[in-house]
């Protein structure tokens, strides 16, 4: 029988402590925010999940979800709230809530806020072949991306390097308004 998880109450949220199955509801996760960086929720706590990579992210308008990048997995996201630019393969696609985005191994995605208010993504990885080393995937450089600030300037495989200008996230409760009603 698969036990329980043991989540912990701490000043940020609360996280699993442990493996195994949960309930946990996103406004009382863990959740991680920076100046000019969107709103990250922790669903998987301090185990991260082997299998599959799974968060909440709240867009600003303007705001890159990530850096325009591939992954040697699938990834994909659901829009469930509000608007969003999808860059992918260099090309501009309008995003808005309910719109699904599948991205195969080594499409190059990122999702920029649109519209005037917040645009909350769910997004979800494979964790196959991208966890760890340098084959994981990459930033390549591309035009597109660079104009919407969701670009780097020189390619990379290392996210240290393609997330240099940001100021790096710090763990914080949830915000009333990051999500929908």
């Amino acid at each position: 029988m698969v036990p329980e998880a043991e989540l912990e109450q701490t000043e940020s949220g609360a996280v699993a402590k442990s493996d195994g199955w949960f309930v946990l509801s996103a406004r009382d996760a863990q959740w991680y925010a920076g100046e000019g960086r969107p709103a990250l929720c922790n669903l998987e706590g301090e185990t991260q999940f082997p299998q599959l990579g799974i968060n909440i992210v709240v867009l600003g308008p303007g705001e890159p979800m990530a850096m325009y990048h591939w992954e040697a997995d699938q990834e994909d996201f659901l829009v469930v709230s509000g608007e969003g630019l999808l860059i992918v393969e260099g090309e501009e696609r309008p995003l808005r809530a309910w719109d699904f985005v599948h991205c195969p191994p080594e499409t190059k995605p990122v999702i920029v806020g649109a519209g005037d208010g917040p645009c909350v993504v769910v997004a979800v990885g494979a964790r196959d072949r991208s966890v760890g080393g340098p084959d994981w995937g990459g930033y390549p450089v591309d035009e597109t991306a660079l104009r919407h600030g969701a670009g780097v300037e020189e390619e990379t495989n290392e996210p240290e390097k393609a997330y240099a200008r940001f100021t790096r996230r710090q763990p914080t409760r949830y915000r009333e308004g990051w999500l929908p009603d």
